[in-house]
């Protein structure tokens, strides 16, 4: 029997329309740029959301900016830095709770950062998890399958986490529920620096963001210095040491 005419039998059977194909629409939570989230809806939970771009594209003003929303939401996020890039004080300058974050560090490894990414989230409890790629030869982020890729998104479906990839180039493919691309606009001046000692301020920098899936493209712009506002380093003493001994600790465990 054909599958539309059994489909209409059943509708009859049960007096209503049959959709056994259609999937609610995920929570969304904002990223911490409300133009990306006017332009986008939020990132989805329980979905892959690639972030990808070249180097000063504003990867890491937006990157900064989710997990300060997620910290101050209080909820318990993760970060697995696979070239070691994450600067901890810098993070904390603006405004990411770094005793609701958790810093793996996995020395140069690819492969380590996958496993350590589908512990986590076999584990669960976290709010958000993040696979930094930004640093990774885009070559050897490459041969990251998409198998792989597919079984981080089946891990983190039907859960609350929202699963965040950046990297230099999209890798994840089909297997993003959301991808957004970044680039610099060329609006860059120099300000004087306004600390102790020689140096500059870059200012004025915007980035676009486009969304690249779902549906059709999508761009929104952000200044970098507004997503990366100073914020008071109440997390900055304690919480740096802390954060660094869980981040020695998971290595431990994964390697």
């Amino acid at each position: 029997m054909p599958a539309a005419a059994l489909k209409t039998q059943f509708e009859s059977l049960l007096g209503g329309h049959l959709d056994w194909q259609s999937r609610p629409a995920p929570e969304c939570v904002p990223s911490g740029v409300s133009a990306l989230d006017g332009a986008t809806g939020g990132l989805p939970r329980g979905c892959l959301t690639e972030i990808f771009g070249p180097a000063s594209s504003g990867r890491t003003s937006l990157l900064l900016s989710i997990l300060a929303a997620a910290t101050h939401r209080e909820e318990v996020c993760a970060l697995i830095d696979t070239e070691d890039a994450f600067d901890p004080a810098s993070a904390s300058n603006t405004g990411v709770r770094l005793d609701r974050l958790l810093w793996v560090r996995s020395a140069n490894n690819a492969e380590h950062a996958l496993k350590a990414a589908d512990l986590l989230i076999q584990g669960g409890g976290f709010g958000l998890v993040v696979l930094d790629l930004g640093d990774t030869p885009p070559a050897m982020a490459r041969r990251i399958s998409l198998t792989s890729w597919f079984r981080l998104r089946r891990a983190v479906e039907n859960t609350p986490t929202v699963l965040i990839s950046v990297a230099r180039q999209s890798n994840a493919k089909t297997c993003a529920s959301l991808t957004l691309e970044c680039r610099p606009e060329a609006r860059v001046r120099v300000a004087p620096f306004s600390g102790r000692g020689p140096g500059r301020l870059l200012r004025g920098m915007r980035v676009q963001v486009t969304r690249r899936k779902p549906g059709q493209a999508v761009t929104a712009a952000f200044d970098a210095c507004d997503a990366c506002a100073p914020q008071p380093l109440a997390y900055a003493r304690g919480s740096l040491r802390a954060a660094t001994l869980r981040a020695a600790t998971v290595r431990e465990r994964c390697v």
